[in-house]
């Protein structure tokens, strides 16, 4: 049977035609413990612009819902499945997301330190298929997606 890594991407597979369906987008999978002992929770984030409805989600919820009880070695064990939007400060994780977000205000935190600093915010440059470039206090910082642990846009709430 599939654990963790595993079976997110096969969750990813099993999902992505069902919010494409819906015109929306698989921004993260998460499988975590959560609440009780044995408790878990499959997690889905999904968007688009202007973001999802509250239908759109419904219907991806129930249509994976039944895909991952014919599918009963995708997921070991019990878990709690939940689909929603990643919120306002999202999560960006692919080249595509970064994409999106050129111009605007991001916060990135990386794996290992780059000139002494492993936490950076600031405007989104540019986005290669490599790495990123954000502005911070007038300098320049590149960042490898390989070195990237976490990122996601900061909403401007004064603009």
């Amino acid at each position: 049977m599939d654990t963790g890594n595993n079976s997110i991407a096969r969750v990813w597979q099993l999902a992505a035609p069902l919010a494409a369906n819906e015109g929306l987008e698989i921004i993260d999978i998460e499988l975590k413990p959560e609440g009780g002992r044995s408790g878990r929770v499959l997690r889905l984030y999904l968007d688009k612009e202007g973001g999802p409805s509250l239908d759109e989600l419904s219907r991806v919820s129930r249509g994976l819902s039944d895909l991952l009880d014919e599918h009963e070695d995708v997921v070991d064990g019990p878990y709690t499945l939940e689909v929603s939007s990643p919120g306002i400060n999202r999560p960006l994780k692919r080249p595509e997301h970064f994409s999106r977000f050129v111009g605007k205000k991001i916060r990135v935190r990386t794996r290992d330190m780059i000139n002494g600093r492993r936490s950076f915010f600031g405007e989104l440059l540019e986005v290669s298929a490599e790495k990123i470039a954000v502005q911070q206090d007038g300098t320049r910082w590149e960042i490898a997606f390989s070195q990237i642990d976490k990122s996601n846009y900061e909403h401007d709430w004064s603009a």
